[in-house]
């Protein structure tokens, strides 16, 4: 599933190729992904310019100045630019079309699944039901361990994936979860109350370090994303724990431990992380 850092990478690449440019189409093929498609979007769009493009967690926020376009990618989506005479394959559901320099641009969203969601808001975005829940970004200053350490207090779940619970912190996915920890040097199943602030002084860092470290390497290509040029982030190449279970740990040599937790795979190194 695309993370904070593929939605953040998708943001950075299309937004410098669509910013100030004009929607000349919409093409839906489907009528429907988690919810059903605007039909109204041809005549909303057309001709309105593109103003920004943003990042609420995992959601894209495309900006029209009256309204916002609300894209997300479900499990399995992708953004791409490509020439909008580009035949549209099996699972190519929606493009939106642009004029830049003479020439048609599509932004296309491709989504296996069908678990993406395309909205059209026209009152603030950051009220609408599923944004307005949503926690702390982790790569502000908001996002600080003595915020941390309040927002943790009594709380007796495991810290692993009580740092996955974006009612509190937006877009810590399993994979940089695991990470994070990793390089904090946390046990992934210690109970998130007892956390000593002195931990999450290392713990906070380590988050925001994964986070842009995974960014600068364009993400983690797992399964279907892909970025807006159509090529492959490579994190994945500097897991020291996800997916890993078995070898032997980066650092002391240990084998990765793997084990469940809320149904999803933690790998940590039961020598480096207490």
């Amino acid at each position: 599933m695309p993370e904070l850092p593929e939605v953040e990478v998708t943001c950075r690449g299309i937004a410098p190729a669509l910013t100030g440019s004009r929607v000349v189409g919409v093409i839906a093929r489907t009528p429907a992904l988690r919810y059903p498609l605007p039909k109204h979007l041809d005549r909303t769009l057309a001709g309105s310019r593109l103003l920004a493009v943003k990042r609420r967690g995992k959601y894209l926020l495309l900006d029209f100045g009256h309204g916002h376009l609300l894209i997300h990618l479900g499990m399995s989506g992708s953004l791409r630019l490509v020439p909008a005479g580009l035949a549209a394959e099996k699972h190519d559901h929606f493009d939106l079309l642009f004029a830049i320099k003479g020439k048609s641009v599509a932004l296309r969203l491709r989504d296996p699944r069908r678990f993406g969601a395309i909205l059209w808001l026209e009152a603030d975005p950051l009220r609408h039901p599923l944004l307005a829940v949503l926690g702390v970004e982790p790569l502000t200053e908001e996002f600080s361990a003595a915020w941390l350490k309040q927002e943790l207090a009594g709380l007796a779940a495991a810290i692993k994936p009580t740092l996955m619970d974006s009612h509190r912190v937006v877009g810590i996915g399993n994979i940089y979860a695991s990470e994070s920890l990793f390089r904090a040097g946390i046990d992934p199943r210690t109970p998130a109350g007892k956390v000593s602030l002195k931990r999450l002084e290392r713990l906070v860092p380590a988050i925001k370090t994964t986070l842009a470290a995974a960014i600068a390497a364009g993400g983690s290509s797992l399964r279907d994303f892909i970025r807006s040029d159509g090529s492959s982030g490579y994190f994945q190449q500097q897991y020291f724990v996800y997916g890993r279970g078995g070898e032997p740990c980066r650092v002391c040599g240990h084998p990765i431990r793997e084990l469940r937790q809320g149904q999803r795979a933690t790998f940590f190194c039961a020598r480096c992380q207490r």
